[in-house]
């Protein structure tokens, strides 16, 4: 018997597609990541018995960085990132430890079969997969084949086993597409990206962004809204008048004409045409035409549309939309949600899908009415080659979705249910006027069959004051004639809405990413998302984008990042090859980025007007160790220390709050050492300003604080306030927070593990002395007499806060913010409780019969 591996993009597809295949007679068991199922069952493959094991991925298995030394903002020339960094391959999510996990499936297996999601992503990751399970799987016969792809649209019975009788192969240069993409973004977007954050960043201390980032999607994005900035500061409005004339058909009624100039701009000329048509009495109709028209039901839906409407209409973001499309496809009720096709196929069962909505109360009856009198046949739409249009795959409520959910599914719901509707006719009737040598005309609309705005009633003809009857030569009284005077206005903010038809119109990004490059420049403090999720640019993207303009306008505009993507695209249909096109794309920006580089003066320029130097923003806080004067503190993104004196930046501790510590200074190079906390209910913990920037022993990275310091003698270091080894993360150290008293708590220096002690206790301190049982560090705890909590009335005790059966009632294990690895079914070793590594391993507490409060918690989370 075969045994054949399947994997789909997702936990949920898995379970969904393996009950459709399997008849729901299967077995389930966790992987051992955690994170994915494994699926069992018996059946037939190519018309052998077999043994099925569908499991899933989450998302990409590997993800595209550079190597190890090539990741240093400080000790790498951006330029080199264009050709000499070498890349590498590593896990997407290192937890998840996805190719071990895949490994173990896999090994021993026959066959493979990819479920993956059937776009260019859906058929990298395929082969990401096929890389980890390949060397283990059995080998084949000279001309076996064992690689098999799905191709499916929706996860629908028919659709899965349709999938499973027609099985193809992965499609090797769509996956190398995605393979260019990635690299094109990583060296070109990681090297502008370092270049000028580095470089505004030193200079500048009210930028308000971390990371001053370019992408060559990102950019043209962020381009279009500060195009339409710049129309609206540069819109100077202008005085025109119209004239308005009123005719009364009967005494109670009257009916307001359009002038047929529409307005003029120039107030002389104006009146006189008021005075001219003032002098005539009555109205006299010249024309009336009637004329059935026809406003046709839409286009069946893509995603583009599907992200339009879902801003404009529902007020969803881009992203948010996208993720509740994906969560709707992965749960079975709508088809694939990334497609750039709105053409069925002539094969599509559109009844089928249509029945699937006939007992829904909200549009019933239509749906009642369209299988009984026949459905009409979809415009013919654009058919890209991808998935069928969005599709609903099958009945749903309000209870079952809820909130957002819902709203998405209704609209795709009543799109679908449009495009097989009648399109709506009306019947426009237009009546011509003349008031003395002046035109005029009255529209009116009477809607004759409501067709598909029956179901889409806000694309519905307006409801209008029917028009008198009325024939040429008729005369009428005017009731009123005057002169308007209005002002020209400028166009508001781009909408999300429309910037997508830009992005889409020029090329920019794919149905996929689109969401995520506008979600980028929200993300990066480059636009604000206003009322009607309007995109308002801010200071720093105007300035960005205006000194693109002056140091080299392709960087911004949208023309050659499109004729990338038709490379890419190229590569896609196996046209282009993709080291020429990388190589090609790469040695144009290479270029480009030496100019930026050589030009930077121009945009700098812009930056002096709109933001304040360094030395300008921030107020002092502590003492620089070289100057001994005081440094300023900048509280704006990305927070920092600048010395003006010595000109020095020093970066800080991220998302949360900063504050001199008691003016003590670190025994290595005499700064003044500062307080980062990120709030009373979380962590904090005293750090060097020169030793976060400037490691000073090689055990140490950038970044780390007094916490996590090797210093032997320093009373701040984690050799001083280390107690051990944390109870949930594997190379964490639990270190006394020693200004958090009297609410005494330790903190793991890795994780976001705290453990609250000794509330109200006088004094807590880390004694030298080490326990026996676990080798963590003792703690002296003095109490005040009248809060001690100590039997007997005493004051004073040494012990382990692991094993001291003292201690037990007086320690509680406050927060935890991920799991370990070894709860969720992993096998890993650890060492004793130690402060330090090297410690002697053993000495774990017996999980299963704790003697201790924290050995309970401990065994817990182990």
């Amino acid at each position: 018997m075969k045994t054949v591996l399947m994997v789909a993009e997702k936990p949920s597809l898995a379970q969904s597609i393996a009950k459709i295949l399997s008849r729901g007679n299967m077995s389930s068991r966790k992987g051992l990541n955690g994170a994915c199922s494994v699926h069992e069952y018996t059946g037939s493959f190519i018309g052998q018995s077999a043994h099925f094991k569908m499991t899933s991925v989450c998302g990409h298995v590997m993800t595209l960085d550079f190597i190890g030394k090539y990741n240093s903002w400080d000790k790498v020339d951006p330029a080199e990132l264009f050709s000499k960094a070498p890349t590498e391959k590593k896990e997407a999510n290192p937890k998840l430890t996805m190719v071990k996990f895949l490994q173990v499936e896999g090994r021993g297996c026959d066959c493979i079969v990819l479920w993956l999601d059937c776009d260019k992503e859906g058929e990298n990751i395929c082969f990401e997969v096929l890389d980890a399970v390949l060397p283990v799987m059995n080998k084949p016969r000279s001309t076996e084949r064992t690689i098999y792809r799905a191709k499916f649209s929706s996860i629908t019975d028919t659709d899965i086993c349709n999938a499973m009788n027609h099985l193809g192969e992965p499609n090797r240069n769509e996956a190398l597409s995605v393979d260019a993409r990635q690299e094109l973004d990583l060296r070109i977007g990681c090297a502008f990206t370092r270049f000028q954050t580095k470089y505004f960043q030193g200079k500048y201390g009210n930028l308000d962004s971390s990371l001053i980032s370019f992408g060559p999607c990102q950019t043209p994005t962020l381009g279009f809204c500060v195009e339409r900035h710049d129309k609206i500061q540069s819109f100077k409005p202008e005085t025109y008048w119209v004239l308005q004339a009123k005719v009364n058909p009967e005494k109670e009624s009257s009916l307001t004409l359009d002038w047929d100039r529409v307005r003029v701009f120039d107030r002389e000329i104006a009146q006189m045409f008021l005075n001219i048509t003032k002098m005539a009495k009555e109205a006299k109709v010249e024309s009336v035409s009637k004329k059935e028209k026809v406003k046709q039901r839409p286009l069946a839906l893509n995603t583009v549309e599907m992200l339009r409407v879902a801003s404009a209409a529902l007020g969803m973001g881009p992203q948010h939309a996208m993720q509740i499309a994906e969560r709707l496809y992965t749960q079975g009720y709508i088809s694939y949600p990334r497609t750039e096709t709105t053409h069925y196929p002539e094969n599509f069962d559109l009844k089928g899908c249509l029945r699937q909505q006939a007992n829904n109360p909200y549009w019933a009856e239509t749906v009642k009415a369209l299988l009984s009198e026949g459905i009409n046949r979809p415009r013919k739409g654009h058919d890209a080659g991808d998935h069928p249009p969005i599709t609903p795959m099958r009945a749903a409520t309000e209870a079952e979705l809820g909130g957002d959910g819902w709203r998405l599914y209704e609209y795709i719901t009543r799109h679908f249910i449009a495009t097989v509707s009648a399109d709506c006719k009306y019947l426009q009737t237009t009546i011509s006027f003349s008031i003395g040598p002046e035109r005029f005309t009255c529209i009116g609309k009477v809607v004759t069959s409501p067709g598909f705005t029956e179901i889409m009633p806000w694309h519905s003809i307006p409801l209008e004051e029917s028009l008198p009857h009325c024939e040429k030569g008729d005369l009428f009284p005017i009731g009123e004639i005057k002169l308007l005077e209005k002002q020209t206005s400028p166009p508001d903010y781009l909408t999300e809405a429309e910037l997508i038809t830009l992005m889409e119109k020029h090329g920019i990004g794919t149905d996929a990413s689109i969401p995520v490059h506008i979600n980028n420049i929200c993300q990066r403090n480059y636009v604000t998302v206003e009322s009607g999720r309007r995109l308002k640019p801010t200071n720093l993207g105007i300035v960005l984008v205006h000194g693109y303009y002056k140091i080299d306008a392709e960087l911004v505009l949208p023309t050659i990042r499109s004729a990338v993507e038709k490379q890419l695209n190229l590569i896609a249909l196996g046209k282009a090859n993709y080291h020429q096109v990388l190589e090609h794309t790469l040695d144009i920006f290479k270029r480009k980025f030496h100019y930026f580089v050589d030009s930077i003066a121009g945009m700098d320029e812009l930056m002096e007007v709109s933001f304040s130097p360094l030395a300008a923003t921030g107020k002092p806080l502590s003492r620089c160790g070289k100057c001994h004067r005081f440094m300023k503190y900048i509280q704006a993104k990305p927070s920092r220390l600048h010395c003006s004196h010595c000109d020095d930046t020093y970066s800080l501790p991220q998302n949360g709050t900063i504050k001199l510590y008691k003016e003590l200074r670190c025994p290595l190079d005499d700064f003044e050492l500062v307080l980062w906390s990120s709030g009373s209910r979380g962590k904090s913990y005293p750090l060097c300003p020169y030793c976060y920037n400037h490691p000073p022993f090689r055990d140490m990275k950038k970044g780390m604080g007094c916490n996590e310091c090797t210093h032997p003698t320093c009373q701040h270091s984690l050799s001083m306030l280390g107690i051990g080894q944390c109870v949930e993360c594997e190379n964490g150290v639990l270190v006394l927070d020693s200004t958090s008293g009297p609410k005494w708590k330790m903190a793991c220096n890795k994780c976001n593990v705290i453990v609250h002690f000794f509330e109200n206790a006088h004094k807590v301190r880390v004694s030298p002395e080490t326990c026996d049982l676990c080798d963590a560090a003792l703690v002296d705890v003095d109490f005040n007499k009248a809060k001690s909590p100590l039997p007997g009335d005493e004051t004073q005790h040494s012990g382990c806060i692991f094993c001291d059966p003292v201690f037990q009632d007086l320690v509680e294990l406050k927060h935890a913010a991920m799991r370990h690895p070894m709860h969720r079914g992993g096998q890993g070793k650890r060492q004793g409780r130690g402060r330090g590594k090297g410690r002697r391993p053993g000495g774990r507490l017996n999980p299963k019969k704790p003697k201790d409060k924290m050995a309970a918690l401990a065994a817990y989370f182990v």
